[in-house]
């Protein structure tokens, strides 16, 4: 009795084994929806860049797209920009500026409903372009502390002090352009650049790559006979004029030889 009670849940753990594995493995294999966005560590000036494939149901990309730039032009998971958006029949594509933060629920949100596809992270180095700029701004400012220091002497004459004034607005302006690139560049270390482009579900198959190739074709061809047509087009009115004058030098050449003969 107990061999057969042992055989029976030796045999039902070995059923039941193959649906564990196969639920682990689901698991384990199972594209994350979201991104997490990237924050440069202290010290570090690193601009991050997320670009994502997001596969969606055909009918639901323009809805999605729309979702997501109203999230964003909202502020609704922090501080965003829309850069970019490009949209076709066949897909669409947003590129935006958010914060590390926002990243990961802006992508949950234009995922909602399909499947994240290709990701891809990327960072650049701000840290020379940043060295360089305040190294810029030094020396900017210690050639405008000399020069308030030449304009502060009652010796000055009148032209040297124009031309003081010339130079110092000139400095002053020169600052102020490094001063807003050197913004320009913490607002990029401070914050990720995301790209979402929305395909539709099965995008990446092979029967639809091959749709895609015909499609791409039949776009060919109708173009090559547009341009073929307005080529045509040009020449048509050449071709009008010279065929009577083709006619008129073969009557001229007929005649020639007649009377030759």
């Amino acid at each position: 009795m107990r061999g057969r009670i042992c055989m029976r849940a030796l045999l039902f753990l070995l059923l039941l084994s193959p649906l564990l594995a196969a639920c682990s493995h689901k698991a384990e294999v199972a594209p994350s929806a979201t991104i997490a966005g990237e924050q440069a560590k202290a010290g570090a000036q690193l601009a991050y860049e997320h670009r994502l494939t997001l596969l969606l149901p055909p009918e639901t990309i323009a809805p999605r797209l729309a979702a997501t730039r109203n999230a964003c032009e909202a502020a609704r998971f922090g501080e965003c920009n829309v850069l970019r958006i490009e949209q076709s029949p066949r897909q669409a594509s947003i590129t935006l500026r958010i914060v590390p933060t926002g990243v990961e629920p802006l992508v949950s949100l234009a995922a909602q409903g399909g499947d994240v596809g290709e990701r891809q992270t990327s960072a650049e180095d701000l840290a020379g372009a940043v060295a360089d700029n305040h190294r810029q701004q030094e020396r900017l400012k210690a050639q405008q502390k000399r020069l308030d220091e030449l304009a502060a002497r009652r010796d000055i004459t009148v032209s040297d002090l124009i031309a003081l004034s010339r130079e110092q607005a000139n400095v002053e302006n020169e600052l102020q352009e490094l001063e807003q690139t050197a913004a320009g560049q913490q607002h990029r270390v401070a914050t990720n650049l995301v790209t979402l482009t929305l395909r539709p579900t099965g995008a990446g198959t092979r029967g639809a790559r091959l749709s895609a190739s015909f499609s791409g074709i039949f776009d060919q061809f109708v173009e090559g006979t547009a341009s073929a047509f307005e080529t045509l087009s040009y020449g048509l009115p050449f071709i009008i004029l010279a065929f009577p004058l083709l006619m008129i030098w073969l009557w001229l050449w007929r005649r020639f030889m007649r009377r030759r003969q």
